[in-house]
């Protein structure tokens, strides 16, 4: 359901839909996907600066969340 609002935001920021199912399985609200991408925009991978911004997320949580959404094989 709301995957189909997601896509359009997503191609702003160059990244691909294709993890679904993975992802629904972390259980982020689309405000808190919404604020993660924007503060790793600002400060990067300082997971516990991220996770403070987000009330009930641990770093480890937002860590592994960005990992499996976004991460690149360098």
């Amino acid at each position: 359901m709301a995957d189909s609002q997601h896509s359009s935001s997503d191609e702003t920021f160059g990244f691909s839909r294709e993890e679904t199912s993975q992802e629904s399985n972390l259980g982020f609200s689309e405000d808190e996907e919404t604020l993660i991408i924007r503060m790793f925009n600002l400060v990067g991978e300082r997971w516990s600066l991220i996770a403070g911004r987000i009330p009930g997320r641990t770093a480890e949580e937002i860590e592994k969340y960005w990992n499996t959404r976004y991460s690149t094989s360098e």
